[in-house]
């Protein structure tokens, strides 16, 4: 490993964590969109993330590369259907398809966004640390 994989790496979780916090935030704008350029509700989006460079467990600890964004896939799970015959997107019955958008798991997925993302910060600190002091003793 060099002396910058250590940063690279973690720069690299930041990145992918600021998206997946990105895309939530989206999720959570979009939790009352009933009609969407496709002409549905609004689709929960997740980050699916991947380990860059590929091979297995062995294969990463010995280069470890970090980690990217593979895809952003929309939830599969259908759309809450909700009683509002008033509602411009009523059907003949009365109800509204809303978007499949939970708030509480939402605020879930952006907690663990934001820890993940404050676990590489105080990693790159840590390296930035590490060759600092690496730095003091070659003098």
């Amino acid at each position: 490993m060099g002396l910058f994989d250590a940063i690279d790496i973690s720069a690299s979780g930041l990145s992918a964590e600021r998206l997946r916090m990105d895309v939530v935030a989206e999720n959570l704008a979009n939790a009352n969109t009933t009609r969407t350029a496709d002409g549905g509700p609004y689709r929960r989006k997740n980050v699916v993330l991947e380990q860059q460079g590929g091979g297995g467990f062995a294969s990463a600890l010995a280069r470890a590369r970090g980690v990217q964004v593979s895809a952003i896939v929309e939830d599969p799970t259908p759309p809450r259907r909700v009683y509002d015959p008033g509602h411009p997107d009523a059907d003949a019955d009365g109800y509204v398809e809303m978007p499949n958008v939970n708030p509480v798991t939402e605020m879930v997925d952006l907690i663990t966004a934001s820890r993940a993302y404050e676990a590489n910060v105080t990693a790159m600190q840590t390296a930035k640390q590490m060759f600092t002091k690496t730095l003091e003793v070659l003098r």
